[in-house]
């Protein structure tokens, strides 16, 4: 990459345990105003599955890439995994 060009944050996939469900968004940086829903899975079928957990998420990164890139023409380089600040996690809602 020339010096010229800096990587950015576009958005951000934003993972939220709300009822029974974990439900997947994609999210402007630092905000969920605006977010949009991607899909879910049952809480009780990742609680205690590191490997059903990893690949909901890989499924959820690629849908975002796919969409993306088709849009953009790029591909999303992802950065490793954060816990949201307290004011945007979903809770048990």
């Amino acid at each position: 990459m020339s010096g010229d060009k800096k990587l950015q944050q576009a958005g951000r996939l934003a993972l939220r345990h709300e009822g029974k469900m974990w439900n997947a968004y994609f999210a402007l940086p630092n905000t969920m105003d605006g977010a949009v829903f991607l899909g879910s899975i049952a809480i009780a079928a990742v609680i205690d599955n590191v490997n059903r957990k990893e690949d909901f998420m890989r499924l959820m990164k690629g849908f975002v890439a796919d969409i993306l890139a088709d849009r953009a023409g790029a591909r999303l380089l992802w950065w490793d995994a954060h816990e949201a600040p307290e004011s945007e996690r979903g809770g048990h809602a």
